[in-house]
């Protein structure tokens, strides 16, 4: 194969996080990953870097500044009070509020962000994060084991200097995280492989395909229980390449979500390591720029393989490699057999036998069909200053501020309308969608689902509080005790001269 750049990300922080002991998703996977990679010499092959953190404002970018602010601020002890009893922010027991999650999400992020950087700039022909992947997060809450998108934060800095970016989704779960961010634009292609049925997060049929501007480029292939590589081989090759004929991406980011593979605790398909790795060697014969993010596994040994194999596929080096383990940190996690390998187990392949595999892929395949013309869209200079500077530049005075205010809002009204059964695919006019917008029903919210339990969320088991702005966490007969003896100490001076009276 010929040679590739690569650069490399990681932080060795990354590894000293914990969601819970009792936690599937264990950050310290990616230590065991990078250990992994190290032991097969493969980093002098590389440009390894440190990524920067990402700050709380670039974070806002996608996500709100009201959850951010959240996400720097909540502990263990005071979750329950900052998520006004778990009704925002953290819904459910599947995202924990661990000892420094905001940490850990700078560090997911600010990886995700410079492996873009690094395509951007053209010193890179691929980009490694596999702390990144966290495709659940939504604009203003957690979901899945995910806090913050770093998927979507790095496809909004690919944006910045290239026309168009296809995303591809392999992880068992559903991609609605970022399905969901990019569903009513052309410039972002999301193309989803996923387990569907009583699966988390319930998401992602064939129906779902965009909407306004993003009509038809929103993908989905939905699969079920025990998909075996030649079958995912036989779906991924041609949807992929009609994606390429017909999108033609300036940039392809691939979430390599290891929870596909054969065994994992919460996924349920077969593929082997070879299977899921022929996703990476795919993509890189088109010969792309080509962006690598980590994302779900749950079992910590196989995903440390699969991606330690993965980085060699990007390097063009896999067939090179020893299949027996070289001696590292972690070498008794992966015995007994000490090699690098996952292999597949007994499951039937319900995809298979029941025929629906073929149906789903001619029906992608006719949905591709009809995206005609490829999108384009005007480049210019974009500013290198922060985004919060180069927005607030010229206004000098409120009139201006309000009206840069009043259209974004309306465009997040427009955005937050998703999906809807009364999808027309853009062809109203922006008039119509403005008159009919007040007979609208209000969405009702949408039903969460656990990702450990594959259960929706009992909304009558969630504490229905209302939001308390002002709320000083004070019992209010201590807060009237307090305020009486205030009120003594006032009339008659110290302590001391109000026991003397």
């Amino acid at each position: 194969m010929s040679r590739r750049r690569v650069a490399y990300y990681y932080d060795p922080d990354v590894g000293a996080y914990t969601f819970g002991y009792n936690q599937y998703l264990k950050p310290h996977r990616v230590k065991m990953t990078h250990d992994l990679i190290s032991a097969y010499d493969m980093l002098d092959k590389m440009h390894v870097l440190r990524p920067a953190r990402s700050s709380a404002e670039t974070m806002t970018s996608f996500h709100t500044d009201e959850y951010v602010q959240f996400l720097s601020r909540v502990t263990p002890e005071t979750a329950a009070k900052l998520s006004f009893n778990g009704t925002r922010f953290l819904v459910g027991d599947d995202n924990p509020p661990f000892e420094g999650v905001f940490e850990f999400s700078s560090i997911s992020a600010g990886g995700s962000i410079a492996a873009a950087q690094r395509i951007n700039c053209g010193a890179a022909d691929i980009a490694i994060n596999w702390a990144g992947g966290l495709h659940h997060a939504k604009k203003a809450e957690a979901s899945g084991f995910c806090y913050i998108n770093d998927i979507v934060l790095g496809i909004l800095e690919l944006l910045r200097d290239v026309p168009r970016v296809l995303y591809i989704d392999i992880d068992c779960h559903h991609g609605d995280g970022v399905e969901e961010a990019f569903y009513t634009t052309d410039r972002v292609m999301t193309c989803s492989f996923h387990k569907y049925g009583a699966y988390f997060p319930g998401t992602g049929t064939q129906e779902d395909r965009g909407r306004g501007k993003g009509k038809g480029y929103a993908v989905n292939v939905p699969m079920k229980d025990g998909i075996t590589d030649e079958a995912f081989k036989s779906v991924f090759e041609p949807v992929i390449s009609k994606i390429l004929e017909v999108y033609r991406p300036s940039v392809v980011v691939l979430q390599c979500g290891a929870d596909s593979l054969a065994g994992d605790k919460l996924g349920c398909f077969n593929l082997t390591m070879h299977g899921h790795a022929h996703c990476v060697q795919f993509l890189r014969r088109q010969n792309i720029p080509l962006v690598l993010l980590g994302g779900g596994g749950y079992t910590v040994k196989n995903v440390a393989r699969a991606w330690t194999y993965e980085t060699a596929c990007a390097l063009g080096i896999e067939d090179t490699i020893d299949p027996l383990l070289p001696y590292n940190e972690y070498f008794d996690w992966f015995g007994p057999r000490f090699r690098l390998e996952v292999v597949s187990s007994n499951m039937d392949d319900l995809n298979v036998k029941d025929g629906s595999l073929d149906v789903v892929r001619e029906k992608v395949l006719k949905q591709l069909s009809e995206l005609n013309a490829v999108p384009s869209v005007g480049m210019h200079d974009v500013p290198r200053e922060s985004v919060g500077t180069h927005l607030h530049r010229g206004l000098d005075h409120g009139e201006a501020r309000d009206d840069l205010d009043g259209q974004l809002a309306q465009h997040m009204r427009y955005v937050s309308r998703l999906p809807g059964s009364d999808d027309s695919g853009g062809e109203s006019s922006e008039s119509e969608e403005e008159s009919t917008s007040t007979l609208r029903r209000p969405r009702a919210r949408k039903r969460l689902m656990s990702i450990i339990t594959n259960q929706y969320l009992d909304p009558l088991a969630v504490p229905t509080t209302k939001r308390q702005f002002f709320d000083t966490g004070m019992d209010v007969d201590e807060f009237f005790r307090v305020a009486m003896e205030r009120e003594d100490v006032l009339r008659y001076g110290s302590q001391d001269q109000m026991l003397r009276v």
